[in-house]
């Protein structure tokens, strides 16, 4: 079962004067990295919050959000008039010394300024660290879903285009037997136009055109491309998505289709490759997205 790299997770929770809310969002990255912006009072816990996201999401670019909302109780941001009135010190100086007077601007100047709002950040306790981390783990619940949906869509259209490119190798069928036939008779007319048909050899001319139709011949490659595609099918099948895996397979079965290509010296051939590489292309760009 195929899962997307793509997902998104949300939940809110509030202890006692706080409204505390979780969100990740997931994107495709062909490996894992995660980025996280919390609260300065969750910084302990960064560690664990981002080992648990890289046990259980495994791949992708993973981004943390939580954010922390008072809506009672004590003011926690608190004005720092120390530093204010030092900027005002300094920038009236200023203003006085260049003879621009004293901006009505000058407060909004200031208030733009580091460190003139202090914020009170009070220490984390076990008990709210327990109610946050679970309510991490219904996020990252949320995004697994949403992975998994993702997936489905994802694993339809690619086993799909699979199936086409199955159909598009029966097809050469046909035409195979014809393009030997059109080899021996443009072999024997190339020789024709130089050599009378008593100075053509016989038996060097037949040794000569299996060799050409050995050197041709694409039993092979239709065998492997055949197992390739059973084989990414069975994949896709796994219990546990397998998106690198199946990107190997790809490449595998493009290796196949490019010497069916280079083989084929027949105009319908190269047409039927033609439209199993473009199928192919477009599972690759999906399976850059699956898990």
């Amino acid at each position: 079962m195929l899962h997307s790299m793509t997902g998104f997770g949300k939940a809110t929770l509030e202890i006692e004067n706080k409204k505390i809310s979780i969100e990740i969002k997931a994107l495709n990255c062909k490996q894992l990295d995660v980025f996280t912006k919390i609260p300065n009072v969750f910084k302990e816990k960064e560690i664990d919050l981002r080992n648990e996201i890289m046990k259980q999401l495994e791949r992708g670019k993973i981004e943390l959000f939580i954010s922390s909302e008072f809506f009672g109780g004590e003011n926690t941001s608190k004005f720092n008039n120390t530093a204010i009135e030092e900027y005002y010190k300094e920038l009236s100086k200023i203003t006085d010394k260049l003879n621009i007077g004293n901006s009505t601007d000058l407060l909004n100047i200031i208030m733009r300024l580091p460190d003139t709002v202090k914020v009170a950040h009070s220490e984390l306790n076990e008990d709210e660290w327990t109610k946050i981390f679970n309510s991490l783990q219904e996020v990252i619940n949320n995004v697994k879903k949403f992975r998994k949906q993702e997936g489905q869509v994802l694993e339809k259209d690619i086993t799909s285009r699979i199936s086409i490119i199955v159909k598009q190798l029966e097809k050469i069928e046909v035409f195979e037997n014809k393009r030997i036939e059109n080899l021996k008779q443009r072999m024997h007319q190339n020789l024709s136009q130089s050599f009378s048909d008593e100075q053509i050899d016989k038996n060097r001319f037949e040794q000569e055109l299996l060799y050409y139709i050995e050197k041709i011949d694409i039993t092979e490659e239709k065998v492997r491309l055949t197992n390739h595609c059973n084989y990414f099918l069975a994949t896709c099948n796994e219990k546990e998505s397998q998106g690198k895996k199946l990107g190997f397979i790809a490449q595998e079965i493009g290796r196949e289709i490019n010497t069916i290509g280079s083989k084929a010296n027949d105009f319908e051939i190269q047409k039927i490759v033609v439209n199993m590489k473009d199928e192919l292309e477009k599972i690759k760009e999906q399976l850059m997205n699956v898990l």
